[in-house]
């Protein structure tokens, strides 16, 4: 064709398949019919349960997947719309989806916060179909004529849409005569059968019959910081902590914690999480390790919520004022770092609650009221809330307690175990959050069942803590990460905590350094949000005897930590942790939940991962690829070969490509099958970016 017509382009998406936009005319299916013409089954992306909307995050390369097929051999083709939130109409072909029969797919990344609008369309594709007919039997010399004439009809129906551009028509016309003269050869009529400008046009505009159109079907895409963010946690009261003469500590503030936030800040971290900041109950006060009895000086678990001082809306008085804590927050949003805030819906036995609204506990039958109980865990210093009494008048407060952080510049609450709280109540508050402040963020504390878990995310919860934490073996980590990806990734996003104050699993106890180095790159590459809790950099790995928590626990005591002099001696992982998240700021493959592909190694303990954005999909325009080679095996040194279908990223198979170490500088030239050695004490891993193929 003479003419080129330009590739659509939005704001408002990005995409490598977008069309042309056309109004769509559906085929009537008959009274009575379940289906259209060209059945459409299994949308995505979509939640599990038809009450919820699946999500995104701004910038997210969203696949919109559906199985299309029609009876006999006739060809179809597949389109999404899509309708921004703020009326941006586009449509994007879908292809098939190798080696899943009837399946299409077409990745949009979505730049445009709010709900968008999506529905898919398939149709019959004449031009398809009569070229596949076309090709095979004029090449054989079976019905010339009459496939000349068909195509010669197509192609005039083609020149006859208004919509079409006038060369393109014009081009159409002048195809369509040559068919039908009878002095242009069987070769030359194959070379117009065959015309790759030909079917360029009809791939822009194909010529379309039995249209079907889809349900019309809601996809909610949040912030970016909903889906991606290095997140890092510590106590405020820890960060400038002294011993005082007579023995007790003086707790820091939020001034002294102050000091600590160019550290975070250096690190390239996103997200500083701070745990409870309000009074602290005195009963029943857990003093170190658990222990139940608290001495003068110990400061108690800040999940205790309330004292004398007030309760969730209070700050504890040895951290400062509310002004502080706002001074705290601007000093933290001048380094780049968003603070988060836990909301545990509970409280100590001096919370003012338990003397305001005693209903909002449950009361066993000698009086007393219930504490929390996790067994073998107990917490005597928690009382938790019974939604069965007064759920409006629970709601109400909680409500009130949300926006009043929300008013001192908080954006983000980590939510303490949501799964011992009624589904209904979070919908409720979530939703009704998120109508005045959409950009507010709740992460999950969920570490229960899959239902539950699954359930809190299609309620609205934008991240969720995962089982990432306790899968070790590169099979359990195949299973998780691919689950993640694929699975849950329309409605659930995980966040790759490597540690808690509550948990320090065994491979961080027994695995040495290299098990820090290994969970940190695989929580850094593999999802777009993971986080570390402070005393992960300085390998802190002993246990409380009985317990999956590091001894001397600082939910119940200070730490005194010297992170400076660590790094000085070579004792830190703290330079390790800023490179990972120099990596992910550089790579925006990293910074994707749904694009990772597990591909093989022949060591049971070697992991292979790959994340992949294609160039139409990246701001900048670029294929970036990167390639996660792990040691899973603290202990050892593992020689293997690492196997890699290349087409998952764009390269031909057999073509060697180049690729970078991006943690040592290395490069290599790389294939489908590749020799390494990863040791474990030394390099137990490779990061690998795809730098060109040859």
């Amino acid at each position: 064709m003479a003419q080129k017509t330009p590739a659509p382009t939005s704001s408002a998406w990005l995409s490598a398949s977008a069309l042309p936009l056309r109004p769509a005319s559906a085929w009537a299916a008959p009274d009575g019919t379940v289906s259209g013409r060209i059945p459409l089954a299994s949308p995505r992306p979509v939640a599990p349960d038809v009450r919820y909307t699946p999500t995104a995050f701004a910038g997210e390369a969203v696949p919109f997947s559906v199985t299309a097929f029609r009876e006999g051999h006739d060809l179809i083709g597949v389109h999404v719309r899509l309708l921004s939130p703020s009326g941006d109409e586009s449509l994007h072909a879908l292809a098939p989806v190798d080696g899943v029969p009837d399946r299409w797919s077409a990745l949009v990344a979505l730049r445009e916060e709010g709900t968008w609008r999506f529905r898919f369309e398939a149709f019959g594709d004449d031009i398809a179909t009569w070229h596949h007919a076309a090709s095979v039997k004029i090449a054989a010399g079976v019905d010339i004529e009459l496939m000349r004439e068909s195509g010669a009809l197509l192609l005039l129906r083609g020149a006859a849409e208004k919509d079409r551009p006038t060369a393109e028509r014009a081009q159409l016309r002048a195809q369509a005569e040559r068919l039908r003269d009878s002095t242009v050869d069987t070769v030359a009529a194959l070379a117009i059968v065959d015309d790759p400008a030909l079917a360029a046009a009809f791939s822009r505009r194909p010529l379309t019959s039995l249209v079907t159109l889809g349900d019309d079907l809601a996809l909610l895409v949040e912030r970016e910081r909903a889906g991606v963010g290095a997140w890092y946690e510590f106590f405020p009261r820890s960060e400038g902590a002294r011993r005082q003469r007579n023995g007790v500590v003086k707790s820091g503030t939020f001034r002294t914690a102050t000091k600590r936030l160019p550290g975070v800040a250096g690190m390239g971290f996103d997200v500083l999480y701070l745990p409870p900041i309000h009074p602290i109950g005195v009963r029943n006060r857990k003093g170190p390790n658990n222990t139940l009895t608290a001495g003068p000086g110990d400061p108690g678990s800040p999940w205790a919520v309330g004292g004398t001082e007030g309760g969730h809306d209070a700050v504890h008085p040895d951290l400062g004022t509310l002004a502080d804590f706002r001074a705290f927050v601007r000093a933290a949003r001048a380094e780049g770092l968003e603070i988060a805030l836990d909301l545990a819906l509970q409280a100590s036995p001096d919370h003012p609650w338990v003397t305001a609204h005693p209903e909002w506990f449950t009361t066993l039958p000698d009086g007393s009221i219930a504490y929390a109980e996790n067994p073998p865990k107990k917490y005597q210093d928690i009382y938790p809330l019974n939604f069965d009494n007064d759920p409006e008048g629970i709601r109400t407060e909680v409500l009130r307690i949300v926006r009043h952080w929300i008013a001192q510049g908080v954006r983000i609450f980590r939510v303490d175990n949501p799964h011992t709280k009624p589904l209904q109540f979070w919908e409720w508050l979530i939703a009704e959050v998120t109508r005045t402040d959409p950009d507010v963020v709740f992460l999950a504390e969920a570490f229960t069942r899959p239902a539950p878990m699954r359930a809190l995310a299609m309620g609205g919860f934008q991240q969720s803590y995962s089982y990432f934490t306790w899968r070790n073996t590169k099979a359990e980590l195949e299973e998780f990460l691919q689950t993640a990806a694929d699975e849950t990734s329309d409605f659930l996003r995980p966040n790759l905590f490597v540690n808690t104050p509550d948990i320090l699993t065994e491979y961080l106890q027994f695995g040495g350094r290299a098990a820090y180095a290994v969970r940190a790159v695989i929580a850094a590459t593999a999802a777009p949000s993971y986080g570390v809790y402070a005393g992960f950099e300085l390998f802190e790995n002993v246990a409380r005897p009985g317990a999956e928590e590091n001894i001397d626990n600082e939910k119940y005591e200070y730490k005194f930590r010297d992170w400076d002099a660590a790094e000085a001696r070579g004792d830190s992982l703290a330079p390790f942790l800023r490179r990972l998240n120099e990596i992910r700021r550089a790579h925006p493959a990293l910074r994707q939940l749904r694009n990772l592909q597990v591909q093989w190694s022949d060591d049971d303990a070697v992991l292979v991962y790959v994340k992949h954005l294609p160039a139409a999909l990246n701001p900048a325009g670029v294929d970036d690829t990167v390639i996660v080679v792990v040691n899973v095996d603290p202990h050892s040194v593992r020689e293997t070969t690492v196997h890699l279908d290349s087409r998952t990223f764009g390269v031909p198979a057999g073509t060697p490509f180049e690729v970078e170490d991006l943690v040592t500088g290395a490069v290599w030239t790389w294939g489908e099958h590749n020799y390494v050695r990863l040791d474990a004490f030394t390099q137990p891993s490779h990061i690998l970016h795809v730098r060109s193929s040859r």
